[in-house]
């Protein structure tokens, strides 16, 4: 056995979330030099480092394989929002399994292959922070009705604005996962406005940070912070000192969140069936010089597939090539005219697999 004593410096995997508006972003770009991934859109008046917008999981998790590769210096990662990343998985989970929402699959179903996609999102983010990364995730707040087992009667709580379903909980996995939990609120004041102190008014309105478990809210911590904060980065900046790391002894790792199978690929009757496991799965290699040219993207086609194809330089022709020589459309068929099924679920849902084929057609001499 290899036995480690004493404290192990990690970097921290932090969650905020509370009211919008509230200040969760500004919060978290005062963590040690940050880089946002910004899957709502909501950094624009924040002057900060920030990748561009995924508008699909496929690229966002993209992403994340990029900064594990190359973390360009940047101590903290910020995925700014959860839940509206959760909508990316919901999305490619309904696109993947030709749905129109997650609601029908049925007994559940959806929610816990959602469940499962957060789940691989969460260990690509253990990847991340394994390399010293500091991790955060911001989200917004949702109020709930909770039943205590022992006691009668449901009261209102504060919880994150994730999937709560039973068995696929995905609130409760990121609370697990995390090293700290804030929720962050207005505190305010009944004031007596008459003698008799029959008549309040409310007063304050001070935005503080709670740190621990209580029944109106979710909040935990790991380095023995107040209860009750001003939501001031100065309140916590000193455990960064304390968690900064250093080398990691030989056998300490961090945590893996299980994850269940991928979600079967439904067939479409309107095309030729296609899925996933079609595009066979080609070991990238590195992206090649094949034209100097910037690639014809064209507006009409979606913004997610737009967005994918931006980032790696894909080309309408090499799409359209790739997808002939799969047999399911012949190589003139423009992009736009392919069944949005398809597109969503095959070049979108897939994307990986097709774009691994396009580089092996790179690769391919000319003659």
């Amino acid at each position: 056995m290899n036995i480690v004593k004493g404290i192990i410096p990690k970097p921290i995997k932090c969650v905020i979330y509370g009211t919008e508006g509230i200040g969760k972003s500004t919060f978290a770009a005062q963590f040690p030099n940050p880089l946002f991934i910004d899957t709502e859109g909501s950094t624009t008046r924040l002057d900060v480092a920030r990748t561009e917008t995924p508008t699909s999981l496929e690229m966002l998790n993209n992403l994340l394989s990029d900064f594990q590769n190359d973390t360009q210096g940047y101590l903290t990662l910020v995925i700014d929002t959860a839940d509206w990343a959760e909508k990316l998985c919901t999305q490619s989970v309904c696109a993947t399994n030709n749905k129109k929402g997650i609601e029908d699959f049925g007994y559940g179903k959806g929610f816990t292959y959602v469940y499962e996609e957060m789940a691989r999102l969460l260990n690509k983010l253990n990847d991340i922070w394994e390399k010293g990364v500091n991790i955060v995730l911001t989200a917004h707040a949702a109020i709930r009705k909770f039943e205590q087992p022992d006691e009668m009667g449901a009261y209102d709580r504060w919880e994150l604005k994730l999937i709560n379903a039973p068995k696929c909980n995905v609130c409760a996995m990121i609370k697990e996962w995390a090293d700290m939990v804030l929720f962050v609120n207005y505190k305010t004041f009944s004031v007596a406005v008459d003698d008799k102190g029959t008549k309040h008014k409310a007063q304050g309105g001070a935005r503080m940070m709670y740190t621990q478990h209580h029944s109106c809210w979710d909040a935990k911590n790991r380095f023995g912070l107040a209860e009750e904060l001003p939501f001031d980065f100065k309140q916590i900046a000193h455990i960064f000192n304390a968690s900064a790391p250093k080398s990691t002894p030989q056998g300490a790792s961090a945590p893996t969140v299980p994850a269940a199978p991928t979600a079967p690929v439904a067939q479409n009757n309107s095309v030729p069936a296609a899925s996933i496991d079609d595009f066979e799965e080609i070991v990238p290699m590195d992206d090649l010089p094949f034209t100097e040219s910037a690639p014809q993207i064209p507006d009409t086609l979606p913004k997610p597939l737009r967005d994918l194809m931006t980032q790696h330089k894909v080309d309408e022709s090499e799409i359209r090539l790739a997808v002939s020589q799969r047999g399911y459309f012949p190589e003139n068929t423009p992009l736009i005219n392919y069944p949005p099924d398809f597109i969503e679920g095959v070049l979108i849902g897939a994307w990986n697999s097709v774009f691994a084929i396009i580089q092996e057609n790179r690769a391919v001499p000319f003659t």
